[in-house]
Order: C-alpha cells, then structure tokens, then sequence
C-alpha cells in the first residue's frame, strides 16, 4: 500500500473515509477483497506470497468496528530480507480485542522484527469514545531514517491525513496534490454512501512529479519519478488495488475495491452493511 488518504471525524456524516491504493509486483500472488472464513467478521483483501510469519493484510475492516492499513517505510538501504511479513501486523490488530494504544504497548518489543512500517487503527466499537492511531517503526533524524526505540502514544485529532511510504503527513507530491483533492471530494460528498467512482477518480490520478518534486528514498531518479503519481503503472510493478471505505454515525458503511495488473482493471467489488456488537463491545448504533 502506497498511498493512504483519511478523514478522521471530519466529516458531518462520517466519523472515518478512507482512499487507498496498495502498489504492488503484478506478480505477487493476492486474494481480493472478501470475508474471511476463519474470521467471519473481517472483510479484507489477503496477501498469499510465500513469507516469513503470518500472511495477512494491508487494509481490512471488520463489523466490529475495527480498521487497519499498512503501508511501508521506504528505506531501501536497510531493507532485512529475513525479516517477518509487516502484513500479519494489521491482521493481528483486526482480529485483536485490544484498543489502539493497547495494541502499541503489548506489541512494541516485537516491532523491530520488521522492515519499516506504518500501521494506522481505528477502533469505532464504541461511538462515543471512537479512536484512531499511528505507529511507525521508523522516525525521520533529519534527512535519514532510523529505527524507534520507544512508541509514545500516537492518537489522531479529527482532520484529513495523507500516509504514503515515509513518515504521516510527510509532504512527498502524491500527499500533497491528493490530500486537496480527496478533501474536496469529501465536501461534497452529502453522507449517503453514494458516487464512490468521484473518490476512485481522485486514486486514478497518474500525474508524475517534477524532477525538483521528488523526495530523496534511496531509488534512482528515474524510478523515483515511476513511484511518483498516486496510480502507479509500469511494466512489472504498479497499484494493484484501490479502495473506499466511509463509515456512517448511524454504523451502515460501504467498502469499494478496484483491482489491477498489467493490462488494466480486472475487479470490483462492493461491499455494504452495518456494525455489530462483538461480545463486551459498548457498540449501539
């Protein structure tokens, strides 16, 4: 996943909305968007390539409440080829009973088992008290990237947030022009779980940056500038889905997923229905 736009309590009729494109290798081998049988509650697409850990997922949801997504550090330098798949980290939060925070503090020791990441939760079970979290295994020290030590508590404040491959909010072009778009979008979206296509269009956005645009990440220029726009298209690496996800105070949402490969659009998928309680949940909607 490479690119990640949200709306946090921001929205009159939407406590959380979600634009993602997950990049990928065409050749990566991925289920779509689905119900899980091993956990009915959880709607996800799922990661099936051959990988050190539990293969999980980069975006998930389920009608408990609960909301994850991934996206990696890019940080080609120190990339450990040994180290565990950071996919299991958003699975094992969907399918946890732990709050965001929570989650943080009795998982941090094992976070350095893992090439960088950043891992966004939300947790909406119980309405009143509904949060949302970020934790990164890497922090910048100027220019560089660096492993963290210690994970301070990291609850969002409502706004709109652009996440890519560095660190939340960090200003690469594909934040900054799809952040203005997808608020637009957003303010003209009237609550009604309606014209997902406007925010599908906004991911769709193949503009490439300007040479004097381009963040420093440790790839070539040119493949700097081929990881540049918000869709990503080349021979043998590109987004491989796209995906909505707005969830309404009043529990009922929809989740949208577009997928790709090399050819073009190969799937959509809509997904509608309402939140349920899980046992010892406060959720009432």
């Amino acid at each position: 996943m490479c690119l990640i736009l949200f709306a946090w309590k921001s929205h009159p009729d939407y406590p959380l909305v979600v634009a993602a494109n997950r990049d990928e290798f065409y050749e990566r081998d991925t289920d779509g968007m689905g119900w899980w049988p091993e956990h009915p509650h959880l709607l996800a697409g799922r990661d099936r390539a051959d990988v050190l850990g539990s293969p999980g997922t980069w975006l998930g949801f389920t009608k408990t409440g609960r909301f994850a997504a991934l996206t990696n550090v890019r940080a080609p330098s120190e990339k450990n080829p040994d180290a565990r798949t950071r996919g299991e980290l958003s699975l094992m939060y969907l399918i946890n009973k732990d709050r965001p925070n929570d989650f943080i503090q009795n998982h941090s020791k094992r976070f350095s088992q893992y090439n960088g990441f950043n891992l966004l939760m939300a947790d909406l079970s119980d309405p009143e008290n509904a949060e949302m979290h970020w934790v990164s295994n890497r922090m910048m020290m100027g220019p560089n990237i660096r492993p963290r030590k210690v994970f301070p508590e990291q609850a969002l404040s409502p706004g709109v947030y652009g996440l890519s491959n560095a660190m939340l909010d960090t200003p690469w072009p594909k934040v900054n022009h799809r952040v203005a778009a997808f608020a637009q979008t957003l303010a003209m979206d009237q609550g009604q779980l309606k014209n997902a296509d406007q925010y599908l269009k906004l991911l769709a956005d193949t503009h490439v940056a300007s040479d004097h645009e381009l963040p420093n990440t440790g790839v070539n220029r040119d493949w700097e500038k081929a990881l540049s726009p918000a869709f990503i298209k080349t021979p043998s690496y590109g987004t491989r889905s796209s995906t909505i996800l707005r969830i309404r105070k009043d529990g009922h949402f929809e989740m949208v997923e577009r997928r790709f490969d090399a050819s073009g659009t190969v799937g959509h998928d809509v997904v509608t229905g309402a939140l349920s309680a899980a046992p010892g949940s406060n959720l009432s909607v």
